[in-house]
């Protein structure tokens, strides 16, 4: 199966688009799309192949969302993602970071749907909608310094 492919623009430079995506990702992604759909919770990627990304509350419960693997600042990050699902069905997310005259290239590949079995087309269509949802909310929060 194809992977899933999202490209847009951001007004920023890769350093600072890298940053908001890998280190400050709760300026962006919705509290609706969490696990613990708190309002007080952190959103931690661990800078460093191998590293955790979970969400955890000022209570300290922590839900894993994924693992890091290359991580390449500026302009690479990759992980298995797997966020509402067992860990078994992760699907690997690469986001790349290319800088142009105006800002930078974001683009976002999403591919191990086949893994999925049946369920793989129906989550491969869902997972555009939600980035199509989510992107938006990113390119908003890049405009913070």
């Amino acid at each position: 199966m194809e992977p899933l492919v999202v490209e847009f623009a951001v007004a920023v430079s890769p350093e600072h688009a890298f940053d908001i995506w890998a280190n400050r990702p709760a300026l962006w992604w919705p509290r609706t799309h969490t696990v613990s759909k708190a309002d007080d919770l952190e959103i931690i990627m661990e800078g460093h192949p191998g590293g955790r990304i979970y969400e955890r509350t000022t209570c300290g419960t922590e839900h894993v969302w994924g693992e890091v693997t290359p991580w390449e600042p500026p302009h690479r990050l990759s992980y298995a993602w797997h966020l509402f699902f067992d860990p078994s069905e992760a699907t690997l997310v690469e986001v790349t970071f290319t800088s142009t005259e105006t800002g930078t290239d974001v683009r976002i590949e999403q591919s191990g749907w086949d893994r999925l079995g049946a369920d793989g087309p129906s989550r491969r269509t869902n997972t555009g909608h939600t980035w199509a949802a989510l992107t938006p909310l990113y390119v908003d929060a890049c405009l913070v310094k």
